[in-house]
């Protein structure tokens, strides 16, 4: 419902990933609430894996699972964003991707509804750029130039 309520407001395609999708421009994949999502490169592409698994850090899905993938399979091609969350899931992944080569970001404490997962982030020197919501956008095409 989740993606679904996101499909019909964004300008960008928004679904529920499936095993076998592919990561595509213009598409935003949301891993499914009881499953674990993590990339694989193929060739020049890169398949989504959808997949049972114990909880990590206390979640299923696990943001970590996702970045520890993406620094694996992806590296310095990726930008990685962490986003107003309790608790530390995604932390440890996102300097994995950035420690791969890729460029990361997070919400800064003033726009976040709760400043967990991206101050442990930062704490951790995680994040290359600090910035509000309103200001990630912005900094993500900053970075794709």
């Amino acid at each position: 419902m989740f993606a679904q309520r996101l499909n019909s407001t964004a300008s960008l395609e928004v679904k529920e990933a499936q095993n076998g999708d592919y990561v595509e421009p213009g598409r935003v994949l949301i891993a499914p609430g009881d499953k674990h999502m993590r990339i694989r490169k193929l060739g020049s592409r890169y398949k989504v894996e959808c997949f049972e698994g114990e909880k990590i850090n206390g979640h299923c899905p696990s943001v970590d699972v996702l970045f520890e993938s993406v620094a694996k399979e992806a590296g310095r091609n990726a930008i990685g964003i962490i986003l107003t969350g309790m608790g530390y899931d995604g932390a440890k992944g996102l300097l994995a991707m950035k420690r791969s080569g890729a460029k990361t970001i997070g919400q800064d404490e003033a726009s976040s509804v709760v400043y967990g997962m991206p101050k442990v982030a930062y704490n951790i020197g995680a994040v290359d750029k600090q910035v509000p919501l309103n200001r990630i956008v912005r900094t993500l095409f900053t970075m794709l130039q």
